[in-house]
């Protein structure tokens, strides 16, 4: 295995690149006017960068996954997330993009929402697709967020740079959306697959061997990741995969309680719980009586 390089900074990043560091957490750049690039790089991300694609200059893997992007894809990284680009030889990169440490949004209202933006833990062939009006809002944010690194740092400086960031993000999120809506019936299937998939889950016996299902369990099936499972199960269906697992888990409990003279325990095991307790605690959040006040009531 190739090593794999940290990258702990925007300078860092900069100096591969053989760009200018105006800002030591942030920095907005273009990759036409880099001097200097590696044509592999293996990289476990330290701040986060969110890139514009110009052109396709070459392959993304993404931890062990093909990215699959185009011209005009963004595309988004994470503290901790692991990155091999490769670039063709004698291709100069085409890019813009922001790239900024977790120490600039440290304790600001950007850092208590970063985690909202789910985007950035999306495996990359669900990169973002912009349209030609989408591309130019990036562009100006970037520009805004380039002009503020621009000016004196003084005490306006972090809110002032930290808002436009958010406000790109912000924007980000409801392209996003937008790609949501327009492959509603691609996810309209996926969420029968869902359902047919915890079907036989529980049809063959698996919950006994295996436990409880997991997001993961199921995105997995479907080849996307948990998070972007997650919010199209959340978009098409108006809950949480979890929420929807657990009134799966509930439906299928309250068909034993009525068609059968089976024990809570031994619902509880045939729907993979560890104690009989923690069913009838899901039970009673979800349906709001323990199985036994429902069976007696039904």
């Amino acid at each position: 295995m190739e090593n794999i390089m940290k990258l702990e900074s925007v300078d860092m990043y900069n100096k591969m690149f053989g760009l200018p560091t105006k800002h030591p957490l942030v920095s907005v750049v273009d990759l036409s006017k880099a001097t200097a690039w590696p044509e592999k790089l293996n990289v476990n991300y330290g701040i986060y960068a969110l890139y514009l694609k110009d052109t396709r200059c070459g392959d993304i893997m993404y931890g062990r996954q093909p990215y699959d992007y185009q011209e005009g894809t963004v595309v988004c990284f994470a503290p901790g997330q692991v990155a091999m680009s490769e670039i063709r030889p004698g291709t100069q990169p085409r890019a813009h993009g922001v790239l900024f440490h977790p120490d600039l949004i440290r304790g600001t209202a950007l850092g208590h929402e970063i985690r909202n933006y789910t985007f950035f833990s999306y495996e990359t062939r669900e990169a973002l697709h912009l349209s030609e009006q989408e591309r130019q809002t990036v562009m100006d944010c970037l520009h805004k967020i380039d002009a503020e690194l621009d000016h004196a740092i003084d005490k306006h400086s972090r809110r002032l740079i930290t808002a436009n960031i958010g406000l790109l993000l912000d924007y980000c999120m409801r392209f996003y959306e937008r790609q949501f809506s327009t492959r509603s019936a691609v996810n309209s299937d996926i969420v029968a697959r869902f359902e047919r998939l915890m079907d036989e889950y529980f049809d063959s016996g698996t919950a006994q061997t295996h436990g409880l299902p997991s997001v993961k369990y199921f995105a997995d099936r479907v080849c996307l990741s948990a998070n972007y499972f997650g919010d199209m199960i959340r978009r098409q269906t108006g809950q949480t995969a979890s929420e929807y697992i657990q009134r799966k888990i509930i439906g299928r409990a309250k068909e034993y309680l009525l068609s059968s003279n089976m024990t809570t325990s031994q619902i509880a095991y045939e729907l993979g719980f560890q104690y009989p307790q923690h069913l009838s605690r899901m039970f009673k959040r979800v349906a709001g009586c323990t199985p036994n006040e429902f069976r007696t009531r039904s």
